[in-house]
């Protein structure tokens, strides 16, 4: 039997004979630096259990160590010890260096967030630099020479002012437009970078670059006297910063508006499925597209009506029972006990199997009969206190101002009348988690304000809405993992398939392409569907 000591979280394992020695010593020298250590703060000790690896695969809160074994490859066929409980020796001491693992989850947690927020405001703050580098470039073209040789240059004409007003209008227009296509803040984190953000990004430096380039060469350099061809010059760099400007809105917005493709969504869980029309993406844009589609669009995930087959299957396997009563330590026995058993559970299994549509369509029967009931007691109570609001306010409108209740006041009144009502219908239904009594309450004081009916109260609580409608502690998806074959930075293509993963659930996407669609005309004299319509006096009745 192997034994093991650990010390500080890591243990180490020899064999039986090594080990006793091994945990005297250890023991006599924790008595023995006992006294040395007593200045030092004390630190917990973690004992591992007994199937921890060997010195030469150390562990930390049960998981190997990066670049090193697995346990299970340095253990070989060592068998484990059964009473590990009574010959671990555990070594304790005190440690300067020494982190708790609360501690280490919320650096790591901390680091996590910052790297969210510093992904999150990085294109914002390189667009913001190249913004402000383009709008400072023309103005430096013009004040640079006026500062360095303001007496060699030539006078300015009446033509050289109507170029700085022009420039001045030019760059107002670019800063409203950058503002407006640039400077947003970012709706989602992508995993890679946008292709056609960052070529107008590089286009624009090295248009700039340029044009410095040739300033510094043709203009500082030689100290250009022509004022005139100078301000022309920083003109012509305003047009080209506006043409590049009209090339972003092309390739950011109105590209991606022809509808291209048919996406189909489908959650795993449910199965719940939506269809959408997009343009030319990226798969990584085309993925926050369906995102913010699927949040507007898809009912809100509810694991608990997930678990109704789930308790439907435990039942099955409850009313299985197999008894052995045979001796274990009989080989005879135990096989004639194996294949008894074998036979009984594929006998119960089969009129367990007869049975089972049966009892599906019973129980869903029942669990509609119960919702139906609930909710009309619902409805019930909700129109009672609805009715007595509406009394009440003919009271109030003869009554002093004093005496007036508020909105709030007057639906924390009539609250209690629906609470339980609304309760049961809501576990019946499992979605107690979706509403909290603070925002039924409030959406009561809404339609109490906006005289809303009984029926416009309800209508939120009797069908599940979109997730959006809810608060986001009830979405239970935050951050999704993109699974494609393909490049997420590629564009789609017919057939392409990839994953959106959260937590709990996917969401499956196929894409196909929306057919080439050819309409033909025919054309229809209108001469040739005349018809005379003769009527006869006589009848032959």
């Amino acid at each position: 039997m192997d034994t093991e000591s650990t010390h500080s979280g890591y243990s180490y394992s020899s064999r039986s004979g090594r080990s006793n020695r091994h945990g005297d010593r250890s023991r006599e020298r924790h008595k023995a630096s006992s006294s040395k250590d007593s200045s030092r703060s004390e630190r917990s000790v973690v004992i591992n259990p007994p199937d921890t690896p060997s010195q030469e695969s150390p562990v930390h809160n049960g998981e190997p160590l990066p670049g090193e074994p697995t346990p299970d490859a340095d253990q070989g066929d060592d068998a484990q010890d059964d009473n590990w409980g009574e010959t671990t020796t555990a070594v304790t001491g005190t440690s300067e260096l020494s982190v708790s693992q609360e501690e280490v989850v919320g650096l790591g947690k901390g680091i996590q967030d910052r790297t969210q927020g510093f992904r999150r405001y990085l294109p914002l703050a390189v667009g913001l630099c190249v913004g402000l580098l383009v709008v400072t470039t023309p103005l430096l073209f013009l004040l640079l020479p006026a500062v360095m040789w303001p007496d060699r240059l030539e006078a300015c004409g009446a033509a050289c002012e109507g170029l700085f007003l022009s420039i001045s209008f030019k760059l107002l227009i670019l800063m409203v437009a950058i503002w407006a296509l640039f400077l947003r803040q970012g709706r989602a984190s992508l995993p890679r970078v946008c292709v056609y953000r960052a070529f107008l990004t590089t286009l624009t430096l090295l248009l700039t670059m340029s044009y410095w380039l040739f300033y510094g060469v043709r203009i500082l350099e030689a100290q250009d006297e022509d004022y005139h061809g100078i301000v022309q010059f920083a003109v012509s760099l305003v047009d080209s910063q506006l043409f590049v400007h009209y090339l972003a809105v092309v390739l950011l917005e109105l590209r991606q508006l022809q509808p291209c493709y048919s996406v189909c969504v489908i959650r795993s869980t449910d199965g719940e499925s939506r269809h959408y029309n997009i343009g030319q993406l990226s798969v990584q844009k085309a993925a926050l597209s369906i995102l913010e589609y699927y949040y507007r669009d898809f009912p809100l995930h509810n694991p608990a009506l997930l678990s109704a087959s789930k308790h439907r299957a435990a039942k099955h396997l409850a009313g299985l029972k197999v008894y052995n009563v045979d001796a274990p330590g009989n080989p005879a026995g135990a096989q004639a006990a194996n294949g008894n058993q074998s036979r009984a559970m594929v006998t119960a299994a089969a009129k367990r199997k007869d049975s089972a549509h049966n009892e599906l369509y019973y129980e869903e029967a029942d669990y509609e009969r119960r919702v139906r009931k609930r909710k009309a007691r619902l409805v019930v109570a909700v129109e009672e206190a609805f009715t007595h609001v509406r009394r009440m306010k003919k009271e109030d409108e003869r009554a002093a101002a004093s005496d007036i209740m508020d909105v709030r006041e007057a639906a924390l009144a009539i609250f209690p009348s629906m609470a339980r009502a609304l309760q049961k219908y809501l576990r019946t239904t499992r979605r107690q988690h979706c509403h909290s009594m603070e925002s039924i309450q409030k959406h009561l004081a809404f339609c109490l304000v906006n005289n809303m009916s009984p029926k416009a109260f309800l209508e939120a609580y009797l069908a599940p809405g979109p997730t959006l409608q809810y608060a986001p502690e009830r979405w239970m998806a935050d951050q999704w993992t993109l699974i494609s074959e393909a490049s997420v930075t590629s564009g789609l293509k017919e057939g392409a398939e990839f994953l959106l993963k959260c937590l709990d659930f996917s969401l499956a996407i196929t894409i196909k392409s929306i057919p080439y669609i050819r309409i033909t005309e025919e054309y229809i004299d209108p001469k040739s569907h005349k018809f005379i319509l003769l009527l006869q006096s006589e009848t032959s009745v």
